[in-house]
């Protein structure tokens, strides 16, 4: 039976230019979204604009950290070479601290424990100035307006989060592992894997549930839904509540070299 289609949900729209702008001197950013199913970088300035197009590979299954450093380094020469960059902004699908990757959970493979990722690629590409986040995060530095409690979901191979106070980066929480019922986490309830299994239909209410209880949980006041499949959603989203294009975990490396927008542990 088809499924039938109710209003779209809001997209909204933002450019970098709503905060602090970026350290003097920094011209062009190669910026990275690591994602599990597809590998994504462009040079964008120092306000998140694109210098170049978006390229995309598919990540490798199992990707251990020296086939994906092999793999982002065959990516990004194109673009390195026509626009050279001094600093590089990476957004990674699991728990990042201090430039290093604590987890992997959708890259498989072995040798994902407290991998220096962000030193490894420096390493490679000759040098730059490289910080790494949680994707969830980066994609939530472009999406965001800097004003009061804003909280990121992004739906996608997994379910990431990240929230921000007034423009600021808070600590990171790895809700995707957090239990949501009795046999479920975020990942295993909203992820690709379970929309797959459970259809769109059942899978836009169970993303509904969510939703109601990050309201309760955090009390935010904007949501921000990221991620590749934002697009997926067929029902109403409260006010307080947008979707976002998932071309803003490019644009997001920008503001990740932003004096306010990270704390100094990063």
């Amino acid at each position: 039976m088809a499924e039938t289609k109710s209003a779209k949900p809001r997209t909204q729209k933002h450019t970098t230019s709503k905060t602090t702008p970026a350290r003097a001197g920094i011209e062009n950013i190669l910026a990275i979204d690591i994602g599990g199913t597809g590998l994504k970088a462009a040079i964008i300035d120092a306000n998140g604009k694109m210098r170049t197009a978006r390229a995309r590979v598919a990540t490798p299954h199992p990707c251990p950290p020296a086939l994906l450093v092999d793999t982002l380094h065959t990516l990004v020469e194109p673009l390195i070479e026509h626009y050279p960059a001094t600093h590089v902004s990476i957004g990674f699908p699991g728990f990042v601290r201090n430039n290093r990757v604590l987890t992997a959970p959708h890259l498989g493979g072995e040798g994902w424990t407290d991998v220096p990722l962000a030193q490894m690629l420096a390493e490679r590409l000759g040098g730059p100035s490289v910080r790494m986040i949680n994707d969830a995060e980066m994609q939530g530095l472009g999406a965001i307006e800097g004003k009061g409690l804003e909280f990121v979901l992004t739906l996608g191979t997994g379910a990431g989060t990240a929230m921000f106070r007034d423009g600021e980066l808070m600590p990171h929480l790895e809700l995707a592992h957090h239990p949501v019922s009795r046999k479920h986490a975020y990942d295993e309830y909203i992820g690709e894997a379970a929309r797959r299994k459970a259809g769109n239909k059942r899978w836009n209410r169970r993303v509904e549930k969510i939703i109601g209880i990050l309201e309760s949980l955090v009390h935010y006041d904007k949501l921000w839904i990221g991620g590749g499949n934002a697009s997926r959603l067929t029902f109403d989203l409260p006010a307080n509540v947008a979707t976002v294009s998932n071309e803003l975990g490019i644009e997001g490396g920008a503001r990740l070299w932003h004096p306010r927008s990270i704390r100094d542990s990063m």
